[in-house]
């Protein structure tokens, strides 16, 4: 079975029960004029993580791995966001507000969906998630459970909320967890650097941590 040099310690999976996790790489969060940019953040350091994330992808999905997307997002009636989250932080337009993209972050709008460069095929499951973690108020437990699922390759955005948020959830529900460093991205360094040191922590308390050219290595 492929074998990672990751940190703590090397990563060993098998591509039959691995999938890929991209996690919202959406317009509103990565490109100008998106949710991300309302909250005063520099886009253009999740912008970074596309193109190593676009080779990792094309390597996974001739490895035949499964390749699952996530997009953050909201009904139109903003039924499924609660008070806690609509109204946190100071951005000039709020979630639900008309944007240059359409309705920040609202399902079916242009701003929610996963840019180009990431797009997924059309056999590629894309989850719609009203929370930070994968996990919460979706089917995504039950689709890896019903391909085998042991293993989760994850990338996305950003690092310290919704990746490590997802990752914990992996982890409590058992699955071993291999995040990709390049492949990942947070609008603060210092979040970034910190969120993946976390992960690796204490023998790996929540997973590996491992660039993703070592990794296409072996797939």
């Amino acid at each position: 079975m492929p074998t990672v040099d990751a940190s703590p310690y090397s990563f060993t999976f098998d591509p039959e029960s691995t999938a890929l996790l991209v996690i919202d790489m959406q317009r509103d969060f990565v490109e100008p004029g998106g949710f991300g940019e309302t909250l005063g953040n520099d886009v253009g350091k999740l912008q970074k993580v596309i193109p190593p994330l676009a080779r990792l992808l094309g390597a996974a999905r001739a490895a035949g791995l499964l390749v699952v997307h996530t997009r953050e997002g909201h009904l139109p009636d903003l039924s499924d966001c609660p008070p806690a989250k609509l109204n946190r932080g100071a951005p000039s337009m709020r979630i639900g507000d008309p944007g240059p993209k359409g309705r920040i972050l609202i399902r079916g709008e242009y701003g929610h969906d996963i840019v180009d460069d990431l797009k997924p095929l059309g056999d590629e499951p894309v989850i719609d998630k009203p929370g930070k973690g994968s996990f919460y108020a979706t089917d995504l437990g039950e689709l890896l459970a019903g391909k085998g699922v042991t293993s989760l390759i994850v990338t996305g955005v950003t690092t310290e909320v919704c990746v490590h948020t997802t990752v914990r959830e992996a982890n409590d529900r058992g699955f071993e967890c291999l995040v990709v460093s390049d492949c990942v991205g947070s609008y603060f360094d210092e979040f970034q650097e910190a969120g993946l040191a976390m992960i690796a922590a204490q023998g790996g308390i929540f997973g590996w941590v491992a660039p993703s050219d070592k990794l296409i290595e072996v797939m």
